[in-house]
C-alpha cells in the first residue's frame, strides 16, 4: 500500500475541508429538531455543485466525481466533520448505499427512473430490511416479509421498521422472501414507489439522537403490488446484494464518523489549551494529556483500518472480515473519542453550545446499525476459527 495520496486527492481533500468549514459548519446553528430548513439545504447543495464537490462516490456520467474507494476515505472524513456535510454533498445514508447498489446492479430503466434523480438530489430513498420482533433484525434469515407472484406482478406483504429516511422518501428498496423454501437463496430486493397502494409509513420512531431527514420509520406493506421490472438484480439474489451493499456502506459510515472524531478531538484540544484549572491550562495536566493521546491513538488506528479495508475492496475483494473489523473498532473508537472530548470540555461539553452532546447521542447508534458489533465479532471469530 502506498500511503501517499496523489496530488489531485490532496487538493480535493483540502477543498472539501474548506467547503465544510466555511459553508456547512455555520448551518449547524440553524438546524432544528425537524432538520435543516429545505431552502438552506438547497442553497448549500447548489454551492457544492458550483464548487465541483457534488456526489463524490458516483461516476461523472451521473454528475459525480468518480472517486475510488481509497480516495473516498480521504474525502469522506472531511465531509464528516459536520453531520450536515454528507447531506450537503449528497453522500448521506441511506441514499449513498442505495445509489451504490443501483449503479452496480440496477437495470438501465431502474437507473434512469431511480438512480439518476437520486443522484441529482431531486428525491430521497429508503432501504427497508429490518423488521420488529419476531422478524429480521441482526439475523436477516428471520425475515417475515413475503413477496409472491400473481398475474405478472409481485405482491408484497410485510412489516418493516427503522427504515431510515422513509418519511418523505420517493421510493424504497424492500427486502422480502420470494422463495420460502430456498433459504438464503430465497430473498429478493424490490423497488417500491412510496405512492404504491399498500405501502404506508406508519410513523417516525422516536429515537435517541437525531433521525436525519425522514427519520427512522415503521412501514407497512399490505397487498403492495409492483411490476416484475421492480426486481433489483435476479430473483433470490437479495442476500448477496445486501452484503455487497453493506460492505462499502459500513466503510463509508466509518469514514464519515472519523470526521466527527477528528473534529471532537480538535474541540477538546482547543478547550484544553484555553481553559485553566489548578493554576495551569488543562493541557498541562497529565490526566487531560492522556485523554487527548488516547483519542489520537483511536483515530489513527481507525484510519489505518479503514484504508486497508478500502484497499482490499479496490482489489476486487469483498473484504467482509475487514469491513466487519472496521465497523466494530471504529464505531467503538469514535464513541470513546467523543466521550473523552465531552469530558475534557466539562460542563461546556455537556451543553448545546458545542456539538459534542449531539455527537455523543448520535454516535451510540453506530454500534447497532449496519449490523451490531456482536454480529461482526461473530463474523471475525468464525474467520479466526477457520485458520490453522
Amino acid at each position: 500500500m502506498d500511503f501517499e495520496w496523489p496530488p489531485a486527492v490532496v487538493e480535493l481533500r483540502r477543498r472539501v475541508r474548506a467547503f465544510v468549514d466555511e459553508q456547512v459548519l455555520p448551518l449547524e446553528a440553524q438546524e432544528t429538531e425537524e432538520g435543516l430548513p429545505a431552502a438552506l439545504l438547497e442553497r448549500v447543495r447548489a454551492e457544492a455543485r458550483r464548487a465541483g464537490l457534488w456526489l463524490p462516490h458516483l461516476p461523472e456520467d451521473y454528475g459525480g466525481l468518480g472517486l475510488g474507494t481509497m480516495a473516498l476515505c480521504a474525502v469522506f472524513e472531511e465531509i464528516g466533520r459536520s453531520l450536515l456535510g454528507p447531506l450537503a454533498l449528497n453522500c448521506s445514508a441511506p441514499d449513498e448505499g442505495n445509489m451504490h447498489l443501483l449503479h452496480r446492479f440496477g437495470s438501465e430503466a431502474q437507473k434512469e427512473s431511480y438512480l439518476r434523480p437520486l443522484a441529482e438530489g431531486r428525491l430521497r430513498s429508503t432501504f427497508a430490511m429490518t423488521e420488529p420482533a419476531p422478524g429480521a433484525g441482526s439475523d436477516p434469515s428471520m425475515m417475515r416479509t413475503r413477496a409472491r407472484q400473481e398475474d405478472g406482478e409481485w405482491v408484497i406483504d410485510g412489516h418493516k421498521w427503522f427504515a431510515s429516511g422513509a418519511h418523505g422518501a420517493a421510493f424504497a428498496i424492500v427486502a422480502a422472501v420470494s422463495d420460502p423454501e430456498a433459504g438464503k437463496e430465497g430473498v429478493s430486493l424490490f423497488l417500491v414507489d412510496a405512492a404504491t397502494p399498500g405501502f404506508r409509513v406508519v410513523r417516525e420512531i422516536p429515537v435517541m439522537g437525531s433521525g436525519g431527514p425522514g427519520g427512522h420509520c415503521e412501514v407497512l406493506l399490505e397487498g403492495c403490488r409492483v411490476p416484475d421490472s421492480s426486481l433489483v438484480g435476479r430473483r433470490g439474489q437479495g442476500f448477496k446484494l445486501m452484503q455487497l451493499r453493506l460492505g462499502p456502506a459500513r466503510l463509508t459510515h466509518c469514514m464519515r464518523w472519523l470526521g466527527v472524531a477528528q473534529r471532537s478531538l480538535e474541540i477538546a484540544t482547543r478547550r484544553a489549551r484555553e481553559r485553566e484549572a489548578f493554576g495551569a491550562p488543562l493541557a498541562a495536566h497529565q490526566a487531560v494529556q492522556w485523554m487527548l493521546a488516547d483519542s489520537a491513538l483511536d483515530i489513527h488506528a481507525s484510519r489505518l483500518m479503514v484504508l486497508h479495508a478500502a484497499w482490499r475492496l479496490e482489489q476486487g475483494d469483498e473484504a467482509r472480515v475487514e469491513t466487519s473489523m472496521c465497523k466494530v473498532f471504529v464505531a467503538e473508537a469514535v464513541g470513546r473519542v467523543v466521550d473523552r472530548a465531552l469530558q475534557v470540555c466539562g460542563s461546556l461539553g455537556f451543553s448545546r453550545d458545542l456539538p459534542l452532546e449531539r455527537f455523543y447521542r448520535d454516535v451510540r447508534a453506530f454500534r447497532i446499525y449496519d449490523g451490531p458489533s456482536e454480529v461482526h465479532r461473530m463474523v471475525i471469530a468464525r474467520d479466526v476459527l477457520k485458520q490453522e
